[in-house]
């Protein structure tokens, strides 16, 4: 049986799309594609063929075993492995930092909003969800793949290393509303765990801030959160 071994050297990017962004931003890592017997011979495996003809990654056909085993869904044609990778965080560059998060469809939904928003490096504070499960790799659409990710064991760690920049943590006892917020760069949006948020800590660490919401609720998504922070502080970059 095919399976996901968080211990192992490898994960898999599941779907068409996903595995074309292993193969155009990092094709050093792909180790194999697998296509599915009920690929359409169309435009879209010719390009799939070529591609890893061009990047000498290795074409497995017809193994409908690996499909079942590791998708479940008939709507996944293709497969890519990839070895797992951790990269050095550019300290240059405005940083998104997450604190032992738990929820794989909402690391890959933030891992797809920073390339999105024009960021490439994501911090995560252990222990955390494994950023390199396929429901990860799924849920960022193939993002994971354009990003610098890094996993410390802790924010004095990650600080140490991050060198000079402005620390802004989400919390909900923050005082400073984030349209209030000006930008200094480089920066790093910190964010808290699904359920419990920011440790009180976090509000002597830079300049704390908050989404201003309205009070019929508790507080938003952490993937909600992020996107809208991202979006306050790059909108003038993407635009």
């Amino acid at each position: 049986m095919y399976r996901y071994d968080k211990a192992g050297q490898t994960s898999f990017a599941l779907g068409t799309q996903a595995t074309f962004y292993l193969l155009e931003s990092a094709p050093r890592r792909a180790k194999r594609v697998y296509i599915s017997p009920k690929q359409n011979r169309d435009e879209t495996y010719a390009r799939l063929r070529a591609l890893c003809s061009e990047t000498n990654v290795p074409v497995i056909e017809n193994n409908e075993r690996i499909f079942r085993d590791l998708s479940g869904k008939d709507n996944v044609m293709v497969i890519g492995e990839f070895e797992k990778n951790e990269e050095v965080l550019d300290p240059a560059s405005n940083h998104v930092l997450l604190v032992q998060p738990s929820n794989a469809g909402n690391l890959g939904t933030i891992l797809r909003s920073l390339v999105g928003f024009g960021l490439a490096d994501i911090a995560l504070i252990t222990p955390c969800v494994d950023p390199f499960d396929p429901k990860v790799i799924r849920a960022s659409m193939g993002a994971i793949f354009h990003l610098r990710l890094k996993r410390f064991s802790s924010f004095e760690d990650y600080a140490a290393s991050a060198g000079s920049r402005s620390f802004y943590p989400f919390m909900l006892q923050a005082t400073k509303f984030l349209p209030e917020a000006k930008a200094s760069s480089p920066y790093t949006l910190i964010f808290g765990n699904e359920a419990t948020g920011l440790p009180s800590p976090f509000l002597s660490i830079g300049e704390p801030l908050k989404i201003p919401q309205t009070p019929f609720i508790d507080s938003l998504n952490l993937d909600n959160a992020v996107a809208i922070a991202l979006y306050e502080f790059q909108k003038e970059a993407i635009h």
